[in-house]
């Protein structure tokens, strides 16, 4: 396995949000954090430009952006790149509703922003929630949005030596994503959420810290919190945790931010004490 460590640290900050339907006020609070962070990687939630009825999601999404280039079509991604450049940063918009192709089932999209403004990559969702929960609730994520192809869609994005792997959500649950991000050589996973309260307060935790610890890269978690329309409740907790499993910055309940640096000698003396992904049979 390929493996390297960056040279310098990373400032990074992972957004959230307790978005609604409406697309403007959502991208207004965005904006807002964004000047507050002041860091060179904004980590956004998935749902960040919309969280709300499936029917009003279809009519939210927008043209798929040409990678390498400034989109110039699509409120969301415009209005993001124009963020990336006001504020010289990598923006990586967890979850937006780009067109598929199939008009009834718009692709659930994690979209990277360079600090000029272009957009550097696309993940597309390759695992749907479709769960019935204990407490009554049910979601069909497949009802309403477009699955990524498993074997194209996984995606390690650069950024200042450092190498971010994709997902979203959902996603948390399938390690063999992040080992196959692992294989191209990522030092740091971007799971942005909208983790549902039942399984929030009993996984959320667990699964970020287990998910930094065997991968050894940090975790950047971005998440929605509070109640959407629906009566939809998110859990929150966004979080950053090291490549040990311990939670370096969190968010509280509400609306808001959290910073933190990414060490590349942290990631070195983890994998140096503990060298598992040497070690590894399959």
């Amino acid at each position: 396995m390929k493996s390297t460590i960056p040279k310098a640290p990373l400032e990074v900050a992972v957004i959230q949000l307790g978005a609604q339907d409406d697309v403007d006020q959502n991208l207004e609070t965005i904006a807002g954090l964004a000047k507050r962070a002041r860091t060179r990687v904004l980590a956004l939630p998935e749902g960040c430009a919309f969280m709300g009825d499936p029917d009003k999601k279809r009519a939210t999404a927008e043209p798929v952006p040409a990678v390498g280039a400034r989109p110039s079509d699509g409120k969301a991604v415009c209005a993001l790149s124009g963020l990336a450049r006001e504020h010289d940063a990598y923006v990586f918009a967890g979850g937006v509703a780009l067109h598929s192709g199939d008009a009834q089932r718009p692709f659930n999209a994690h979209v990277a922003f360079a600090p000029t403004g272009e957009v550097t990559a696309i993940y597309r969702k390759i695992h749907l929630f479709d769960v019935d929960l204990a407490d009554g609730t049910s979601h069909r994520e497949s009802d309403s949005s477009a699955c990524g192809e498993p074997g194209e869609d996984v995606v390690v994005v650069d950024v200042d030596g450092w190498r971010l792997g994709l997902s979203i959500c959902y996603d948390l649950r399938f390690p063999e994503l992040y080992r196959k991000h692992v294989d191209l050589d990522a030092h740091a996973l971007l799971i942005p959420a909208a983790f549902t309260v039942p399984t929030g307060k009993d996984h959320w935790h667990v699964l970020m810290r287990a998910r930094a610890i065997e991968s050894q890269c940090y975790v950047l978690a971005a998440a929605q919190w509070g109640r959407h329309p629906g009566n939809r409740l998110t859990y929150g907790k966004s979080l950053v945790a090291d490549p040990w499993g311990d939670v370096i910055a969190q968010v509280s309940d509400g609306v808001g931010l959290a910073r933190a640096t990414l060490d590349p000698k942290r990631i070195a003396d983890v994998r140096a004490q503990l060298p598992s992904l040497r070690h590894r049979r399959f």
